[in-house]
């Protein structure tokens, strides 16, 4: 077997990553979608408005893709879905059985191994390491980009702390930043709006509540997975993820929907 590697320098390597990284960069400056947030909601709402020739961008504040997805609840990665969240599942291919009727047991690394590579395969490109910082608000306080920072500038030595984040711009932007409802939360201080904060665990209302406020919840930022618990005050679900799934889903036909709306000028379309 031939071990002889090409004869690399580290400037060709190092050219290589830079070269690449920015290009893809400067091209998603301004996209159709943001999406914040890289868990189950932002893998599954990004891959769907891919597929449909909507230009999206994920902002992740990790290094890795997923958030809880990879290890299901009380650190065994085992997922729970419930019904009628297994169709996600099927489309991306992940196995699953079925332990009660209606609810089904995944494995999380290999789920969501094949929701990341169903989000990539696809055509979304991500920043990971990249938190979200502010919004870019236009026209009448639309919402209509975003802010961002790297992540580890949060912990940065204090006497070195001013490093100013760059902006880029959308036409939507998906909170999917779970529990903590970061997009939702910047317009709250503001006095945009009114945040109620999740509420204790109700699995059997929590999933389709979830589902069911899924919305625009403010001109231009739409709110998806357990994002949209907090910022309605719902139940929050626990372990089960075909809520989340779903959300996401129905996150991207919204913004798709909002995208292809008719520009009135004037009265004219």
């Amino acid at each position: 077997m031939d071990t002889k590697f090409s004869k690399i320098s580290e400037s060709q390597i190092t050219k290589a990553i830079v070269e690449n990284f920015s290009r893809e960069f400067v091209d998603y400056i301004k996209s159709d979608v943001i999406i914040a947030g890289g868990g189950p909601s932002g893998l599954v709402a990004a891959k769907k408005l891919s597929e449909n020739g909507i230009k999206t961008l994920i902002i992740e504040s990790n290094n890795y893709l997923g958030g809880g997805f990879w290890i299901g609840g009380y650190l065994m990665n085992k997922l729970t879905i419930i019904e009628p969240g297994q169709r996600i599942l099927d489309e991306i291919g992940a196995p699953y059985k079925e332990v009660e009727d209606g609810l089904y047991v995944a494995d999380g690394p290999h789920t969501c191994s094949k929701l990341i590579a169903a989000a990539c395969d696809s055509g979304v490109k991500i920043i990971n390491m990249t938190k979200f910082d502010d919004v870019v608000l236009r026209d009448n306080n639309r919402v209509s980009g975003a802010v961002i920072n790297w992540a580890p500038v949060d912990a940065l030595p204090r006497q070195i702390s001013c490093a100013d984040p760059v902006a880029i711009e959308s036409k939507i932007v998906i909170d999917a930043t779970g529990h903590d409802a970061v997009v939702a939360r910047s317009l709250e201080k503001r006095g945009l709006m009114e945040i109620k904060g999740f509420g204790g665990m109700f699995v059997e209302k929590s999933e389709n509540l979830v589902v069911e406020n899924t919305c625009e919840a403010y001109p231009g930022l739409i709110v998806a997975g357990m994002a949209v618990a907090t910022v309605f005050g719902l139940p929050r679900m626990g372990p089960t993820f075909g809520g989340m799934l779903l959300s996401g889903e129905k996150a991207a036909n919204i913004a798709m929907d909002i995208i292809r709306q008719p520009v009135v000028i004037k009265g004219v379309v």
